[in-house]
């Protein structure tokens, strides 16, 4: 696989869309959907300036120059992510395009056609990852918004499962999966215990599903103080290998606070450590795109 000879500089133009930000904030959202208003991008702008945080926006291609515009009236608030379907015939061209408008991610990737890992969306992969971005997955059960009509819809083509081969295959690709594979949350945190390039969040309803069994989440990242060759060699913390994600859309931001309160209950419960609360809520993501 080839690296394009430009590389060093997109990684640099990249970073400088986090100007204005020379550390870490305190919160760093990995998942929110635009809804396409500019009163969306004036609240969210507020929000995360109020929060000291920065949101990872997901951005459709008719929308992506108010929001360069906002993250340029808003330095170190706002990251782009661009969102499209693996099944466009047109999504590489769509790649490109987002990475020269300076956005550093892909996703929320949803309902494939194939499983995620299947061969044809490896183009789309191996140019995301030779641009240095991140590509943001739907994992596990999927909505019906409507029930009426028929879809080609199944949560099958995204278990967390289709995150292994992509993650072996593409080594230098950042991968999220949203939602914890929800409901294989076993399978996701096992995946992302041997892919140091895999992250979950935690948006969506376990969260609200599991809110009376939050401490069975030791039991799911379970490998912090494991002594043993069947673990890779890490220093971290489990649950580091968690990122905070609100999944805000339909400009409801209320769901960012709800999400941040859960978040805090479970790894409270869990007695996860305040250095790696740190970095789940800010610290990881900030180093992703912030490489030294």
């Amino acid at each position: 696989m080839s690296w394009p000879r430009n590389l060093s500089v997109a990684l640099f133009l990249g970073s400088l869309l986090l100007q204005g930000q020379d550390k870490a904030p305190k919160l760093l959202d990995c998942h929110v959907h635009h809804n396409g208003q500019k009163t969306f991008l004036d609240q969210l702008t507020a929000k995360m300036a109020a929060a000291d945080g920065m949101a990872m926006l997901i951005t459709a291609p008719a929308d992506i120059k108010g929001v360069t515009a906002a993250m340029a009236a808003h330095p170190g608030r706002l990251v782009g992510v661009g969102e499209l379907r693996l099944d466009d015939p047109e999504a590489l061209a769509l790649v490109d395009r987002f990475h020269a408008a300076g956005f550093r991610g892909l996703g929320e990737i949803t309902q494939p056609q194939y499983p995620y890992d299947d061969r044809r969306y490896w183009p789309i992969y191996e140019r995301a990852e030779q641009y240095g971005m991140i590509v943001l997955f739907h994992t596990g059960i999927v909505n019906r918004t409507d029930p009426n009509t028929a879809s080609d819809v199944s949560s099958d083509r995204m278990r967390a499962g289709t995150i292994d081969l992509i993650a072996r295959r593409f080594p230098r690709l950042k991968i999220i999966g949203a939602h914890l594979g929800n409901p294989d949350y076993a399978w996701a945190a096992e995946i992302a215990r041997w892919s140091p390039n895999v992250w979950w969040d935690l948006s969506g309803s376990t969260l609200i599903k599991k809110q009376h069994d939050y401490r069975s989440f030791s039991d799911i990242f379970w490998w912090s103080s494991a002594a043993t060759l069947h673990s890779p060699k890490s220093t971290a913390n489990a649950f580091e290998k968690i990122v905070f994600g609100s999944d805000v859309f339909d400009g409801d931001l209320a769901e960012f606070d709800r999400a941040l309160e859960r978040y805090h209950r479970m790894l409270d419960e869990c007695a996860v450590p305040e250095e790696a609360q740190r970095n789940i809520f800010a610290g990881t993501l900030w180093r992703i795109l912030n490489p030294q």
